[in-house]
């Protein structure tokens, strides 16, 4: 059976240096906002080419320290609306009802999956306040168009990057393209700790500033609380992992690349729709999904022929219980996403055997 992810064989390609790198951090004795934390935020603000880097905990608590930051700051009020796909993973959504916002869903752009700035404008209102654009599946938003919308709106852009790790558009990096970016390091990112991690990203010091006194019990100073915060801080062990995975992320993201070109090019079923690349490095294809009306048929057919395969994602924020005040909503490009998408393994580790029975596998599928 090939795995739609193979964790342990990813962390296994990163050996002995990762378990010198985790011993080295242990051997220290400091695990909280230590060395390991300091150098890996540096590394990354660098790699996104931001000023500041914070880590924290995991990627809902990155975005909603985000909006949580700007609300202190009075930049956002409770109450203010911010626009979110409707076709994201829920925790999007969470992050701005977390901080007492009020999510605004639009229909995504049916080409590229990702927001758009036709679907910002159909959804704006004047108590629009912000965007929640999302990298989804590895593919970097539109930063560029949607930045100079909201300057010119004067809306705050916030992205969700915790797919895009790495991903280029317009000669800038995910996590550059707006205001702030929050980011997971999810086992299963192209970049991944091996736990829960995340962090956040941006050029504005005053904010960098409040997300890290908000992350760490609203205190610069120990036992000195300034503002009502929260634990939510990147610990050295999983900095210390994280460090040591970046330096191979780009060679990663490359054959991560190489195998999407692979597919594309040699998957030639007529009952699925492949995803649209964009331009070269626009997608580090942390998700390769592919759309059919037949996805429970081609899903059973993929697992007999031995191959894994996952749902990105099947229910829809606003068909979830939790947002039932949204349950009147249709988003028809949502929806059909959440109807027919289905991924396919792919990760640096795949042999080339594997890549070629996934192939085969499919095109093999019919009715």
């Amino acid at each position: 059976m090939i795995p739609y992810l193979d964790l342990k064989r990813v962390t296994e390609s990163f050996e002995p240096e990762l378990s010198r790198t985790v011993e080295k951090s242990i051997q220290r004795g400091w695990y909280i906002r230590g060395k390991e934390c300091e150098n890996f935020e540096k590394s990354f603000a660098k790699f996104c080419g931001t000023d500041f880097c914070i880590g924290v905990g995991n990627g809902l608590d990155a975005l909603t320290l985000i909006f949580k930051a700007y609300v202190q700051m009075g930049r956002l009020h409770l109450g203010d609306r911010i626009i979110v796909p409707a076709n994201t993973y829920i925790a999007s959504v969470l992050a701005i009802s977390n901080a007492g916002l009020v999510p605004v869903l639009t229909d995504p752009d049916p080409l590229t999956y990702n927001l758009s700035v036709e679907g910002v404008q159909k959804a704006l209102t004047p108590q629009v306040k912000g965007i929640l654009a999302v990298d989804l599946y590895g593919r970097a938003i539109p930063g560029k168009e949607l930045f100079e919308f909201a300057k010119i709106h004067d809306l705050i852009l916030v992205e969700d990057a915790a797919q895009g790790h790495g991903a280029l558009e317009n000669h800038k990096r995910a996590g550059s393209f707006g205001d702030a970016a929050g980011f997971s390091f999810y086992p299963g990112k192209n970049l991944g700790a091996l736990g829960d991690a995340g962090a956040v990203t941006t050029s504005d010091g005053e904010l960098a500033k409040v997300i890290r006194m908000l992350a760490n019990y609203g205190s610069e100073q120990k036992y000195v609380n300034l503002l009502k915060g929260m634990n939510s801080r990147l610990d050295e062990l999983q900095a210390a992992v994280l460090s040591c995975k970046l330096n191979r992320l780009d060679a990663d993201n490359a054959k991560r690349t190489s195998i999407a070109e692979r597919y594309l090019k040699n998957i030639l079923n007529p009952l699925v729709i492949l995803p649209n690349p964009g331009k070269p490095g626009e997608h580090v294809w942390h998700i390769f999904a592919l759309r059919t009306s037949y996805r429970k048929a081609l899903q059973e057919h993929l697992t007999q022929a031995g191959v894994g395969t996952l749902i990105h994602y099947p229910i829809p924020p606003h068909r979830q219980e939790a947002y039932a005040e949204f349950g009147e909503l249709y988003f028809p490009i949502a929806e059909d996403l959440a109807d027919t998408e289905l991924s396919i393994p792919l990760y640096p580790q795949m042999t080339e055997d594997e890549i070629l029975k996934v192939i085969e596998a499919v095109n093999e599928f019919h009715l």
